[in-house]
């Protein structure tokens, strides 16, 4: 029994490592399994430089039809699981056909990379980045090691950031103008802002902000729409009066954003939203919600 599960063992270990693997950033990302790991952080337009060994198991050859590397930039939908679909293929052939009975390492190097998506992992989407080694064999299945790593990729803040007004009305009850100070922020940004309660006939109880991300995967009628909220933030707790302001000063900081991406490769756009929301004392809610525009602001390292 014990042979048996031997001869279905790999006759070979494989290594992929980054060249510049101890000085770059490792930025963590969540596997399948639910389990968080530290990996490499690149960003568009870089070199991907590393290298490749391949240590046979001791005392066992491995015969193989050629060794090549692959970097992927994949997409896969959840509700299509399993599919991937490759927005970015490219390959390097590391050996030709032949024989390895020692250790041997391959160096590889992918110029000046295209990787115009960042990773993502979402509720019902990945997108996700992997350099992938075959070893090709004949009768038996080929081996196959994979390394993910993150891109992430920098916006300089934008030229017109224009103000926010609004207002929210209920016909000669309530009427309420808010005000936010930019709608682009970046994902580090406060959002400052103030309400101003113009008219109030109707007893609010309470007031809160909350920064809501909308994910949609898909297209047609196989379109799934995923809200969530990321955070909520109370502006006011009683009765307001008219003439009143409120100030809104929301750290984003401490919350898990990613930038807007719209329609990213047909497949995927996540949005997101500040939704004002108002409750009355017999509990009815008044929405008020309004796009904002995220993006990634480089860090100072």
């Amino acid at each position: 029994m014990n042979y048996l599960v031997g001869a279905f063992k790999p006759p070979c270990n494989v290594f992929i490592s980054f060249a510049d693997g101890r000085s770059r950033k490792q930025v963590p990302l969540k596997k399948e399994n639910g389990k968080t790991v530290m990996v490499a952080l690149f960003q568009s337009q870089e070199n991907i430089v590393g290298e490749v060994v391949i240590e046979p198991i001791h005392g066992k050859k491995v015969e193989h039809n050629g060794v090549k590397i692959e970097l992927l930039g994949q997409i896969e939908l959840y509700f299509d699981r399993g599919n991937f679909y490759d927005f970015t293929s490219l390959v390097r052939e590391l050996d030709i056909p032949g024989e390895l009975y020692e250790r041997k390492t391959y160096p590889f190097e992918f110029s000046t990379v295209e990787m115009p998506y960042e990773s993502y992992n979402g509720v019902n989407v990945r997108l996700r980045y992997i350099l992938k080694v075959t070893i090709s064999r004949n009768f038996v299945s080929n081996i196959v090691e994979c390394q993910d790593f993150v891109v992430r990729n920098y916006t300089p803040p934008p030229s017109i950031n224009n103000s926010i007004k609004m207002e929210v009305g209920i016909e000669d009850c309530l009427h309420i103008e808010f005000e936010y100070s930019k709608s682009k922020y970046h994902l580090k940004d406060v959002i400052i802002g103030k309400i101003y309660f113009l008219l109030v006939r109707i007893k609010l109880k309470n007031m809160e902000l909350e920064i809501r991300r909308r994910e949609s995967t898909g297209s047609g009628p196989n379109t799934y729409v995923e809200t969530e909220t990321l955070a909520k933030f109370e502006l006011m707790d009683g009765a307001a009066v008219r003439g009143e302001s409120i100030p809104i000063r929301l750290f984003l900081s401490p919350y898990e954003l990613t930038p807007t991406y719209r329609n990213i490769n047909n497949k995927f756009s996540v949005k997101y939203y500040l939704n004002l929301v108002l409750v009355d004392e017999e509990d009815r809610r008044y929405f008020k919600q309004q796009e904002i525009t995220m993006y990634r602001l480089l860090e100072a390292s």
